[in-house]
């Protein structure tokens, strides 16, 4: 998308810049405006959100959004991170042709393990989607970033909390100042552009939107619907179903669906 063009939808921006000399790229933003549209969202689904799972999403929707936006603009990409103390998954999905983010996080059912462990996925276009598995210890969400970075993206790349809702990558590229990229503090990044030479490079914008609708909904129960719809139903009148990715509540009547499969016959499908 040209960066004239910007979205109806709410979103803010984030500009990179390339710091000369110590061969990094850097980019940083207030989350604030972020956050508001995920509380905006939680409000309308009615989702309540244990305290310390909100603040790892929170500190990890920063980071992933970060990682983003130092990506190709042709990526569809997801993250799944199993925490086992506190017990729990963080999922976070992207496209970084549109800018769009979103998360949830899982507290039931999550499966105990010996280890943490983070998986990437990134697709492009129609290339095969390309799988990341890396373990990860403590419970620090840009620690466990880093470990993956360090692991799978073979280039290192440090994240910083400056404030409640400021955040940070420094991501090195090739020939970078390693022992400067190793001592760097959050004291440094916030005079850096006074004491290093730092040039934007380009802006994105980031906007909270997963995608899904109710006719999306619909699709994903179609199968189930069309084999059993007592098995949907489990006679009931009405489901709440929620989205995999955004944990967005939708209502589904046998009416809808009824409805739905009679528009599919109607055109041979």
């Amino acid at each position: 998308m040209p960066e004239a063009e910007l979205p109806n939808e709410p979103a803010f921006i984030i500009v990179s810049s390339f710091v000369r000399e110590r061969n990094v790229l850097l980019a940083m933003a207030n989350f604030s405006d972020l956050y508001v549209d995920y509380y905006l969202h939680l409000k309308d689904n009615k989702i309540g959100m244990d305290p310390r799972a909100d603040d790892l999403l929170k500190t990890t929707l920063a980071a992933f959004s970060l990682h983003c936006v130092s990506r190709p603009r042709n990526e569809v990409l997801a993250w799944t991170i199993n925490f086992q103390d506190p017990l729990l998954n963080l999922f976070l999905g992207g496209d970084t042709e549109i800018g769009s983010v979103v998360g949830r996080a899982f507290t039931e059912n999550v499966k105990e393990a010996e280890e943490n462990v983070f998986y990437q996925e990134v697709a492009k276009g129609n290339k095969p989607i390309h799988r990341s598995v890396v373990p990860f210890e403590g419970s620090d969400p840009l620690a466990a970033v880093e470990a993956f970075y360090a692991m799978s993206e073979q280039r290192p790349a440090r994240f910083f909390r400056l404030d409640t809702e400021t955040f940070a990558i420094v991501s090195a590229h090739p020939d970078y100042d390693e022992e400067w990229f190793r001592d760097l503090t959050v004291d440094d990044l916030r005079v850096l552009s006074v004491t290093e030479q730092v040039n934007p490079l380009e802006t994105r914008i980031v906007k909270w939107e997963c995608g899904c609708n109710q006719k999306r909904i619909l699709q994903a129960l179609e199968p189930v619907w069309r084999q059993s719809p007592d098995e949907l139903f489990l006679g009931e009148e009405l489901i709440e179903v929620n989205c995999p990715r955004c944990a967005g509540k939708y209502r589904i009547s046998k009416e809808m669906m009824e409805a739905y499969d009679e528009s599919l016959k109607d055109k041979g499908e």
